[in-house]
């Protein structure tokens, strides 16, 4: 019964295979190699998008890091949500890697900006030279608190920002999780939403480390490349980040695994339900739930091997990956009834 993070689940069959055929013979380094290559057609595809930029890195820090560091410069600011995983579990690397650029950050419930305190976030930002200037607004999709913008909230968002000239950046960690949950178009989601750039993540559903930097304005990639090399986050064996990722995509996979991961939240939703004094904190909107227990169910889960994160005040985080199974969410639904 391990609930504690998608990133613990293993690696699927298909993208292990992946690895075994990419491991044969020769190819070149540092992204020339094939598998690259398709990749970079596969997102394009996918996105609807030609001329996109794909850039391969092996983590969500890295990616969310680069892309920011895109479009804020060391006197800019980045607007985000006060619980996104840029501020809260990045140890500073956007700020590190925007040259010290600051977060600016806005709340809201359930993990979701909305557009009254993006509105009231910008007017009090900027204007003097005295202050940072806002640069650009990252969005969490799906969000820290398990929650998920529609494509409609993301282009209401978009908008506003591009009102006073911000670029956008979305944060998928756990997008292909939004897009099972919404059935919205990768396109509908991203660019034709107004995003600039998107931190593609794969690690989370099921890749061993891989997450792309999708870049719809091609104007940036260069710069992109130059900043990816100087970080030290251009992998010379490039073909097995990019043969996972190509496995990952291939025939809708991505998005199967997601969907899967999601229903077994929404079972493990509707099943605590029927526990005594259980309560969600938010609404179970992709795989995460975020539920609040009495201590006597948590002794007993716990005592059952149950293992996930205990957040404090009988406040605990459950996370389903593309692997959980039925019998998973039942075996800890009967843990925590007792």
């Amino acid at each position: 019964m391990f609930f504690a993070s998608d990133n613990g689940a293993p690696c699927p069959p298909a993208i292990m295979d992946a690895l075994i055929r990419a491991n044969e013979g020769y190819t070149l380094s540092y992204g020339a190699d094939a598998p690259m290559g398709r990749v970079r057609d596969q997102i394009r595809a996918l996105f609807e998008a030609p001329n996109a930029q794909v850039h391969l890195v092996t983590t969500g820090t890295a990616a969310n890091a680069l892309s920011l560091a895109l479009y804020t410069p060391p006197y800019g600011s980045v607007l985000c949500h006060r619980h996104a995983h840029i501020e809260a579990d990045e140890c500073g690397a956007p700020e590190f890697f925007m040259g010290g650029a600051k977060l600016h950050l806005i709340d809201g419930a359930h993990g979701k900006i909305t557009p009254d305190g993006l509105a009231v976030a910008m007017a009090g930002a900027g204007g003097s030279v005295h202050s940072v200037q806002p640069s650009a607004l990252s969005l969490t999709n799906v969000t820290e608190a398990g929650t998920v913008y529609d494509v409609a909230e993301i282009t209401e968002l978009a908008t506003l920002a591009k009102t006073r000239g911000l670029a956008v950046h979305l944060d998928g960690a756990r997008f292909a999780n939004a897009l099972a949950a919404t059935n919205a178009s990768p396109a509908d989601m991203t660019w034709r939403a107004g995003v600039d750039v998107l931190s593609l993540g794969g690690t989370k559903n099921g890749l061993l480390g891989a997450e792309a930097v999708v870049l719809f304005d091609p104007a940036k990639s260069w710069e992109l490349e130059l900043r990816r090399k100087r970080a030290g986050h251009l992998t010379s064996k490039m073909r097995y980040v990019a043969a996972q990722m190509e496995a990952w995509l291939d025939g809708g996979r991505w998005l199967d695994m997601a969907a899967h991961a999601n229903a077994m939240a929404a079972r493990l939703a509707a099943g605590l339900a029927d526990v005594t004094g259980a309560e969600l904190a938010h609404p179970v909107q992709a795989n995460i739930a975020f539920v609040r227990l009495p201590d006597a169910a948590h002794a007993r889960a716990k005592a059952a091997g149950a293992v996930y994160y205990d957040m404090g005040g009988g406040l605990c985080r459950l996370v389903c990956a593309w692997c959980t199974t039925p019998q998973d969410v039942d075996a800890l639904l009967d843990a925590f009834r007792g």
